[in-house]
């Protein structure tokens, strides 16, 4: 990720490839070899300390895979790490054998084997991250980007921002001091988001039920903030269950940030993808403005603004034109912090300016791009076949995390058949908010607290504390698919049941 993308190199070639799976078999001869992606250990340089991460590295020695336009997902998975993982190709619409979940039909990679991949993939800005064993907070991470002809044809250069939150700690050291035990207790509790829930026919398994609010636990410990409640009232919101020894920009802190060489007036596509494992951003652009154009890889209408905010696991492609020469930061703000991090695009002869990681406390991230966001393509106009309300719950003290009352895998997995269209109000009675991310499917926001949009088309939605949001989805992909909060520490503890589509065979 260390040097930037041009539009304007990369442009006929592209084109060009767009076409190619569009011809019969036979006029394009043998498919394309697969690329080759090497999960494995690398080590990093944080204020001066080394530390051994996990890395995920494509066929042209950077992280991550990018797809010309057309061209599909042909990956062999090579395992070097050392440990069993397993990668999930966030936002991406595979057979769900191939999601990179842990399902007993699809067990985790052993090390020195490889895995191929083959699929049809959808354009746009997504991720890949381990599924296995909390790798993710590891840096078990990379992008994944599906280049468009559309996007194409605009020539602009491409600048990609990925974010991490890190720490020294182990995953499992974290973990044991989020929920008060050992880090074997630990590691064994995440051991446990890879058990699956009983088979369709087993009798055990409950029927799906809704639960009333949630008490608030006392005695919350972390640091949070007020918020507006019912008729003004102010309620504690918690924020940043982690404290972390520093937050990552392509890999580097804002001592030693990552500098873009831009143009002088240049236009620039910016991919941020928020690849923190606990934590969320606003990205602010400074004195620059921005449009945000696309939203999980899909795009809406343009909505301009200089500070965005960024839950965890989604992404946001935002158009800059820059004004003039000079160094222009973007940062990336730690929500309820005065912590940040990010790169500088500059400019021939530009002089940039040392950053500090510190800066007044950033509010927390909320639903104001949320609620402005039109899907440029929406879903179709239909009534739903399934309306399901599922209620998160849980809290700091103890550490647990619930859908509907229910601690994966001892949950009740919502039967689908395919062709419904169904709904799902997603309802949080806790004091923190929740990045709620479906595999295998899109769906649209389609309400915010009760107020109708019609919004994003995503993957990933933040649900605010006491907040509601619908989403409405096309049963089109059968299988089974994990709905989970994409804060590690709260799925591993809990917060994920599953989406099953009848007649399934195990």
């Amino acid at each position: 990720m260390s040097k930037p993308f041009s539009r304007r190199r990369f442009l006929h070639a592209a084109l060009a490839a767009s076409v190619v799976p569009n011809l019969p078999d036979a006029a394009r001869g043998a498919a394309p070899a697969s690329k080759r992606l090497v999960a494995g250990t690398r080590v990093l340089e944080v204020y001066g300390r080394p530390a051994k991460v996990f890395g995920l590295t494509g066929p042209d020695g950077r992280p991550g895979i990018r797809l010309a336009a057309g061209e599909r997902f042909r990956v062999d998975l090579a395992n070097e790490s050392g440990a069993r993982t397993l990668v999930h190709w966030h936002g991406q619409l595979p057979p769900w054998t191939q999601d990179g979940f842990p399902w007993p039909q699809t067990p985790p990679i052993v090390n020195g084997a490889v895995q191929a991949y083959d699929y049809a993939p959808i354009p746009g800005t997504y991720w890949m991250h381990s599924h296995h064993d909390m790798h993710e907070q590891s840096l078990m991470t990379a992008p994944l980007i599906v280049d468009s002809t559309a996007e194409l044809r605009e020539d602009r250069q491409e600048v990609l921002l990925m974010l991490h939150d890190f720490t020294f700690r182990t995953p499992e050291e974290v973990l044991a001091g989020l929920t008060g035990t050992s880090v074997a207790a630990a590691q064994a509790m995440a051991q446990k988001t890879e058990e699956a829930p009983a088979d369709k026919g087993d009798a055990s398994v409950p029927k799906p039920r809704i639960v009333g609010m949630a008490a608030r636990p006392p005695g919350m410990a972390m640091p949070g903030m007020t918020m507006s409640g019912l008729g003004g009232t102010q309620m504690h919101m918690d924020l940043n269950d982690v404290h972390y020894d520093a937050f990552l920009a392509n890999d580097r802190t804002l001592a030693d940030p990552q500098s873009v060489r831009v143009e002088r007036g240049g236009h620039i596509r910016l991919r941020v993808i928020n690849g923190a494992s606990s934590s969320q951003f606003w990205v602010d652009l400074g004195e620059l403005v921005g449009r945000v154009v696309a939203t999980d890889g899909h795009p809406v209408h343009a909505v301009a603004g200089n500070r965005f905010p960024l839950a965890m696991a989604q992404r946001l492609d935002i158009l800059i034109d820059l004004p003039r020469a000079g160094a222009f930061p973007i940062l990336a703000r730690l929500e309820g912090d005065g912590r940040q991090t990010g790169i500088v695009l500059a400019t021939q002869g530009g002089h940039i300016p040392r950053i500090a990681d510190g800066a007044p406390a950033a509010p927390p991230v909320d639903q104001s791009l949320e609620a402005r966001l039109i899907a440029e393509e929406p879903l179709s106009q239909r009534s739903a076949d399934i309306v399901q309300t599922i209620v998160l719950g849980g809290g700091m003290k103890p550490y647990t995390w619930s859908m509907n009352g229910e601690y994966w895998p001892q949950v009740s997995p919502l039967m689908l058949t395919k062709g419904q269209r169904v709904e799902i109000d997603l309802v949080n009675r806790t004091m923190m908010a929740h990045p709620i991310h479906l595999h295998g499917h899109v769906f649209q926001v389609i309400a915010i607290d009760g107020r109708p949009i019609q919004g994003a088309v995503r993957d990933t939605v933040l649900v605010m504390p006491m907040g509601r949001v619908r989403i409405a989805f096309d049963a089109d992909n059968p299988g089974r698919w994990p709905l989970h909060c994409h804060n590690l520490y709260h799925m591993v503890t809990g917060m994920m049941t599953e989406l099953r589509y009848q007649g399934i065979i195990f």
